[in-house]
């Protein structure tokens, strides 16, 4: 392969689009200095000062030394991609790389910068810090030494380390999640979302929103707390211990709302204010000294730290689980960092980072804080100064009687107000070496948490707006500004958050977050396992520390939680789970993520598959799978209506078209329609494939569907095509393709179906009447009965893209209406196997069809029709059909009348070859190049057939009915002509009003009447 020499350019301009003239051998229509669709031309070059990877040629050639079509991997190539097979920006198409014979070529093609999407700015705050901040928050300072109080340090510890488990596990799911792939605004929501899909991220996203909101009131309340002991100590209470709680709260909340409006710059500087304190208050050193109010000693910890170290429960909460479920809010700040996966400028790596390294040092911090409390401070003491006795005097018990200490009165009548047990401000007052400086620290971490959930709130429930799962919640997905701020969120959540701030107590608060981080944190791990175990191709997460194991391990673990904390509360987390689940399931929303439900799906189907042509076949399992030729299933809704009726949740529908024309021109129509004719059987509900071939003509695109249709066990068994009403105008070829079909169908032993209605089956006409253009109309009204694709299209006909195709207006037929109590009559005049009688027995099973009565009509004797009849509903009642009534027809094989034979002989007429009973090398040689003439001998020889007796008797005793299932007569290969077979079968069915279904099977039994 030579190489194309590169020409000196100018340095600000390429000359021309590439080329693959040295790649191919020059054409035989091309004269010497000619230019090919390739060469280059004038008004291809790009501007070299701003470079793109296709169009430049300075990369490629630096690269292979020469000019390619193909273009080197860039990052841009892969941005935004959505489903296999879409566009990617830049690169040139499969088309474009195969084909050199277009007009236009490459040349002068304006190809699309490759100019990579702004990232958003980094955020001033790292997720290490966002989760520190979130986890050293009210529980850490007002509630800690509460509960190191009532459990126990060993307790306490053990409370700390289970919190600790699950949050670690969810921090490695969170980490292998985050790292899978480009994460975008919409944090938890965002993550569980694209990986289990839109049925459970969507209930999680409302869930885990709610809870951030509900979070903000928390916090809130813990700060209005604090600020409410300080102005009880001073005698300063606005009006009383509780409503003040309120008013703090509320005009707390409204501060911070201010800040979150003012933008994430604002938020972050706020955030690293709040962070300080909270930083220099760990560093202080504790009191040495003691008072009625607490007991401290530097001399004697181990005697106090082994009183507080085992558990002493009180009040309503005192249990381990209450303690849990009041406990675990703390931590569930590890998802800070994920909250605001969109302002981060690499979330893939920070949030990894950010969120395991916060996670061990606040555990090392509520480690160190709990046995320290608990080796200060003691349970209970009066705060009286007169409580103060001499060591060792009689009557006083407890720890602090060997300190000069008698709080036993108060102790016993559990009236103390001071000590771990009956004082929350533990930290703040009792144990620091600077009280103010605690108390700055409760106000940075209370207030630093309260806006990090407001933020969050906000921003996972603006993302779960903007993918439209649920009605009645995109107004508040519209963002203002450059950074698209969720106002209208973060109006909501101020209200949510009010609601919750005016129950004024944080131990009522608490437990209510507790079951909706648990039930987030579960869906997060089991989310990761679900992705592992499916095995997918895409799922390559670049953090490669976490455990499928240990994720289902933390699901579980967090599932379990949930009961033992408030089994009612938990069940409500689930029941709403539930039923936005099932909202989303019956809605289907059209979004497509690529999740792992999806992947899961694929893996189960496969398996089945595969698993079931290891199963061999037995009459007992014999099920209808039917080809229906189609052509564009929206032109023949009868056909797939009545098919679907019987086929659904049943066996197999395949719709079958044929597109007819060259490779080239048909395969971007295929490509094209295929999904709007997929998401139009999906909108009328019909449970079915569909598939399409390109072939030069009719029938040798149905012999490729025939042959290459299904997958494994799962392949059509049944044919099931429309009548073709205008045989006798039709060409001569289409009318043997057609017959040629029906012949190719029993040959490769598949059943027939053909299905005669008065009206027609094609409404493609009505389609055209109303400005839908299909480039498919035109052959489809040619060919009537079989659905295909036009050789040439009109090219002003617009083409319809998927989605148009899929929401037009569905055409409404009598298969989908209640029949009521109708008739189908079956004709089983001779037996193939019992498919002529199972398809009514399937129609009869659907809750439309089962008030119809059946009606069986068998040809027989005229002097032995009791006897007949008596075999026949032997032999049905063995089938365990439920058909009673059977009928025998004795005139049968009686001449038709003389006006019918008439009319047959008028329809064939056409047709006749007329050579005069010519011996059949004579005929052979006149029907040259004209097989479908029908010589003198034939019509002779067939004119006693039954079609038109059977004619007559269907005229006189199914007219008035709705609903036919008529028979097949048996095709005698090669031998009939195909213009006197459709003359048999238009006098069989012609003048009938209600539907005729024509069936033949393939001679192999579908009813048996034997257990084995």
């Amino acid at each position: 392969m030579a190489e194309l020499p590169i020409p000196d350019l100018p340095p600000a301009h390429c000359s021309g689009r590439f080329t693959i003239s040295t790649l191919l051998p020059p054409l035989p229509c091309m004269e010497e200095g000619d230019r090919g669709p390739y060469a280059p031309t004038e008004g291809s070059g790009c501007d070299s000062a701003q470079p793109t990877h296709l169009s430049s040629s300075t990369l490629c050639t630096r690269t292979f030394g020469y000019n390619t079509v193909d273009v080197v991997p860039a990052y841009e190539h892969y941005a935004n991609s959505k489903g296999v097979g879409d566009l990617r920006k830049g690169r040139p198409s499969l088309a474009d790389l195969h084909s050199i014979l277009k007009v236009t070529g490459l040349a002068g093609m304006l190809w699309p910068s490759p100019a990579v999407n702004a990232l958003m700015a980094s955020s001033p705050l790292s997720p290490q810090i966002r989760c520190m901040l979130n986890i050293w928050g009210v529980i850490l300072y007002l509630r800690l030494p509460w509960i190191t109080a009532q459990a126990g340090i060993a307790l306490t510890w053990l409370i700390i380390l289970m919190s600790v488990t699950v949050t670690t596990i969810t921090g490695l799911s969170i980490s292998a999640i985050s790292t899978n792939g480009k994460v975008k605004s919409g944090g938890t929501y965002f993550l569980i979302s694209r990986s289990l899909g839109p049925e459970l991220g969507g209930s999680i996203g409302l869930i885990f929103a709610f809870a951030n909101a509900v979070a903000v009131a928390m916090h809130t309340v813990g700060f209005a707390e604090t600020v409410r002991d300080l102005l009880q100590e001073h005698n300063s209470l606005i009006v009383d211990p509780t409503n003040d709680i309120r008013i703090i709260g509320v005009i707390t909340v409204t501060v911070l709302l201010g800040i979150s409006l003012a933008g994430m710059e604002w938020e972050a500087k706020a955030q690293i204010l709040f962070f300080l304190p909270i930083l220099r208050c760990f560093s202080q050193e504790k009191k040495q000294t003691g008072g009625p109010k607490f007991f401290s000693s530097a001399s004697s910890p181990a005697d106090i730290f082994a009183q507080n170290f085992v558990p002493n429960w009180r009040g309503p909460e005192g249990s381990f689980f209450g303690l849990f479920s009041i406990f675990f809010p703390s931590a569930t700040g590890i998802l800070a960092g994920a909250n605001i996966s969109g302002d981060l400028k690499d979330p893939a790596v920070a949030i990894p980072k950010g969120t395991l390294m916060a996670i061990f040092w606040t555990t090392v911090s509520y480690l160190v804080l709990s046995a320290t409390i608990g080796a200060c401070v003691v349970r209970d003491a009066s705060g009286s100064l007169n409580d103060s006795v001499a060591v060792g005097s009689p009557g006083c018990e407890g720890l602090a009687c060997s300190f000069g200490w008698n709080f036993t009165s108060c102790a016993q009548q559990q009236s103390c107000r001071y000590g771990l047990s009956n004082y929350y401000q533990v930290l703040m007052s009792m144990v620091s070496g600077f009280g103010p400086l605690i108390t700055a620290g409760i106000f940075g971490a209370t207030l630093s948490s309260a806006l990090a959930c407001l933020v969050s709130a906000p921003k996972v429930f603006q993302c779960l707006c903007k993918d439209q799962l649920y009605p009645l919640i995109g107004f508040f997905g519209k963002g203002y500004g450059r950074n698209s701020e969720p106002i209208r969120g973060y109006m909501l959540t101020y209200i949510i958050a009010i609601g919750f701030i005016l129950i004024a107590e944080l131990n009522a608060i608490a437990p209510i977050i507790s079951n909706f981080f648990l039930c987030s944190y579960a869906l997060i791990n089991f989310s990761c396992f679900h992705a592992s175990i499916t095995n997918s191709p895409g799922w390559r997460p670049s953090f490669r520390y976490y455990s499928k194991w240990a994720a289902l391990f933390g699901a579980t673990v967090s599932v379990v939680i949930m009961f033992l904390l408030t089994w009612w509360a938990a069940l409500i987390a689930f029941g709403i789970v539930i039923f936005l689940l099932g909202y989303v399931l019956y809605k289907k929303p059209d979004v497509n993520w690529g999740s792992s439900m999806q992947a899961s799906s694929y893996n189960m189907a496969l398996n089945y598959s595969v698993g079931l042509s290891e199963v061999d076949e037995h009459i007992k399992n014999y099920r209808p799978q039917c080809l229906v030729l189609t052509g564009p299933p929206n032109f023949r809704p009868a056909l797939v209506d009545f098919v679907g009726t019987f086929t659904k949740n049943l066996s197999l529908m395949l719709c079958g078209n044929v597109l007819i024309g060259p490779r080239k021109q048909k395969m971007p129509e295929s490509r094209l329609m295929a999904d709007g004719h997929t998401k139009w059987l999906m909108k009328r509900k019909i449970k079915a494939f569909y598939t399409d071939v390109v072939a030069e003509d009719l029938r040798s695109g149905v012999q490729m569907l025939i042959q290459a249709a299904g997958l494994g066990k799962m392949r059509p068994n049944i044919l099931v095509l429309g009548y073709k009403r205008n045989w006798r105008t039709a060409s001569p070829q289409s009318l043997e393709d057609y017959v040629g079909i029906l012949h190719d169908a029993f040959d490769f032993k598949y059943g027939v179906c053909l299905m005669r209605m008065k009206e027609g089956l094609n409404v493609s006409r009505v389609l055209q009447a109303h400005g839908k253009w299909f480039w498919v109309a035109r052959d489809a009204q040619r060919h009537g009965a079989v659905g295909c694709a036009s050789q040439h299209h009109d090219p002003f006909a617009p083409a319809v893209d998927p989605t148009t195709l899929a929401s037009e207006q569905q055409a409404s037929t009598i298969f989908q209406s209640e029949q009521g109590k109708k008739t189908i009559d079956i004709y089983w005049l001779f037996d193939d196997g019992g498919l002529t009688l199972l398809i009514p027995y399937l129609l009869g099973r659907k809750k439309r069809w089962g008030k119809c009565k059946i009606r069986v009509f068998v040809g027989g004797q005229i002097n032995r029709m009791d006897e007949e009849r008596k075999a026949i509903v032997s032999l049905l009642s063995k089938f365990r059909l439920g058909f009673h009534e059977v009928h025998i027809l004795p005139d049968i094989n009686q001449k038709p009348r003389p006006e019918h034979i008439k009319r047959f002989d008028e329809l064939i007429a056409p047709f006749r070859l007329n050579d005069g009973f010519k011996d059949e090398a004579t005929v052979n040689e006149m029907r040259q190049g004209c097989p479908w003439k029908i010589s003198d001998e034939e019509v002779d020889k067939n004119r006693a057939k039954v079609a038109p007796v059977l004619g007559e008797l269907l005229q006189r005793v199914s007219s008035f009915l709705d609903k036919i299932q008529s028979f097949w007569k048996p095709l005698i290969c090669g031998r009939c002509p195909s213009s006197l077979y459709m003359a048999w079968l238009e006098t069989l069915s012609q003048d009938l009003r209600p539907p005729v279904i024509l069936t033949r099977g393939n001679q192999e039994n579908v009813l048996t009447f034997y257990c084995q």
